[in-house]
Parts: structure tokens; C-alpha cells; sequence
């Protein structure tokens, strides 16, 4: 293991991080570019496998992508930055950054700063939506791929099922159904 892997895993999800205005879900694009597309540490595909195992696991989305993709590129060590470097620019910028909101709280640029932003992340979202969806409809075929969504949307919008009893189902048909039609 080299002190420039070491740094590779802090600057990559330091930038995503702190960057990552929203929290983790806004931070997975920025994740998604650096593990992938920057240091080439995952494919999209392995990627995308392991952000719905991530989901699927209670607590924050950041850190466990940090906490993964450290330790498998450098074990306990990479582990430990990664998700350092994922925890702690947060942990120091919610501190002083609580203190300058609650100080200009009524301000109109605070207001129109936090109010612009949020399109740009509506984009970073849905642009990572459609990549792993372009991989799970390639790995697994249109039919499977659009009967799941349509299931997935009935269950979160129509009958308003919990999102992790979503996700366990979803787990539980890829490995009944699916595993045997892939592999």
C-alpha cells in the first residue's frame, strides 16, 4: 500500500464530500465520479452493485461507500481515511457553518444560496438514476428492468410501502428469480 493511495482515497472523497451539498445522496454523484471515473477504483457496474448493498444497510450512504471502497483498495488503513476524510470536513464545516446560518439566518443571499443549488443537485441525482439504470437494464434485460421499476414505483407512490421494505424485496427477487435468468 502506498502514502499515494492513501492520499488518493482522502482528496477523492474529501472532494466529493465536502462538495456533496445535501448530504449523501447529493454526494453520490461526486463519489460516483471520482471511485469510477477519476481513480477507476470500481466499474459503474461494481459500482452500482455496491450502492444498492449500501442502501440496503442502516446509516449514512457516505460512509459506507467511503468505508468500502477504502478497505478494498488498501484494507484497514484505507478504510480509516476514507471514511476520515468523508466524516470529518463535515463534522468541522456543520460547526462553523451552523454558526454563520444561524447568525445571517434571515438573510435574502443565504436564502437564494441554499434555494439555487438545489436544481443542480436535482441533476446530479438524476444523472446518476439514469447510469445505474442503463446498467441494471443491460444486465438484467427490459423486462425484468421495467416490470421492476413499475412494481417499485406502485409500491413507494400508490401503496406507500416503506422504502427498505422496497429494497429488501427487490433483494429478495434478485436472488430467487434473477440470480438463476443472469448467471
Amino acid at each position: 500500500m502506498s502514502f499515494l493511495l492513501l492520499m488518493n482515497l482522502f482528496w477523492g472523497f474529501f472532494m466529493a464530500n465536502i462538495l456533496g451539498y445535501g448530504g449523501g445522496p447529493a454526494s453520490i454523484p461526486l463519489m460516483q465520479e471520482e471511485i469510477v471515473n477519476h481513480y477507476h477504483w470500481l466499474t459503474n457496474e461494481q459500482f452500482g452493485d455496491m450502492l444498492a448493498v449500501a442502501n440496503a444497510l442502516p446509516g449514512p450512504i457516505a460512509t459506507k461507500i467511503a468505508a468500502f471502497v477504502g478497505y478494498q483498495q488498501a484494507g484497514w488503513l484505507g478504510m480509516l481515511v476514507a471514511t476520515a476524510a468523508t466524516v470529518v470536513p463535515s463534522i468541522l464545516a456543520l460547526i462553523f457553518l451552523l454558526r454563520l446560518l444561524n447568525r445571517y439566518r434571515s438573510s435574502d443571499a443565504v436564502k437564494g444560496m441554499t434555494l439555487l443549488v438545489q436544481p443542480v443537485i436535482a441533476i446530479m441525482m438524476l444523472l446518476l438514476t439514469w447510469e445505474m439504470g442503463l446498467v441494471s437494464f443491460h444486465s438484467i434485460g427490459w423486462v425484468q428492468f421495467l416490470g421492476i421499476a413499475a412494481v417499485s414505483f406502485l409500491m413507494l407512490t400508490k401503496w406507500k410501502i416503506h422504502p427498505a421494505v422496497v429494497i429488501v424485496l427487490a433483494f429478495v427477487y434478485g436472488g430467487l428469480v434473477l440470480s438463476h435468468s443472469v448467471a
